[in-house]
């Protein structure tokens, strides 16, 4: 019985110091790679210089909290006009039919409220036109203010895609191609795709 007890005890301790041996071994491994991949990812950064790229989600958060930041974030300085040129159609188009429609607005309620009517349009528009104009300037107003959302909406996503896109590799390297391909089941077309 003691026999065995002692066969036992010695297999553990083998066990255990091979299995130290071999950690051991695994740490000094693992510390030499590490070692060699810094010493590799110095000497890249020194030798090769890297493209400066933009975060999407910051040129999205800076585009949301003022319009136009975004682009100026991804450094296309360019899109500033048409960004502000926007804006200032759409903002032009909303304070205009906003003042249309509430003027029409008025005259026609007065016209309803007021057998008498004393507006600027008597003689020119009788009710039934006031109405029609009032919501014709009610409804540009509508389309002004949705035109107006979504080209800020649409300046938002220009800055994340241009700051996604801003190194993108166009080179003749990337290819797909259509190929002939055999497969268990039979023959058919591949759509080959290559990056290198």
């Amino acid at each position: 019985m003691n026999f065995i007890k002692l066969q036992i005890l010695i297999v553990l301790l083998l066990a255990t110091s091979c299995s130290l041996s071999a950690s051991a071994q695994n740490a000094e491994t693992t510390t030499l790679n590490a070692e060699k991949r810094v010493t590799n990812t110095q000497d890249t950064a020194i030798s090769k210089k890297t493209k400066w790229q933009p975060n999407p989600k910051k040129a999205g958060l800076y585009a949301a909290l003022l319009p136009g930041l975004g682009q100026v974030y991804n450094r296309q300085y360019w899109k500033l006009p048409i960004v502000y040129g926007g804006l200032a159609v759409a903002g032009y188009l909303v304070v205009f039919n906003s003042t249309e429609y509430n003027i029409y607005r008025k005259a026609y309620i007065g016209r309803i409220n007021n057998p008498y009517p004393t507006d600027e349009f008597v003689g020119v528009y009788n009710t039934e036109q006031l109405k029609q104009i009032q919501d014709d300037y009610n409804r540009s107003l509508n389309m002004s203010v949705l035109f107006a959302s979504v080209g800020y909406l649409v300046q938002v996503l220009d800055a994340i895609t241009a700051a996604h896109l801003r190194n993108f590799d166009i080179s003749r390297d990337i290819s797909m191609q259509m190929r002939p391909v055999v497969t268990p089941v039979g023959g058919g077309i591949g759509l080959v795709m290559n990056f290198k």
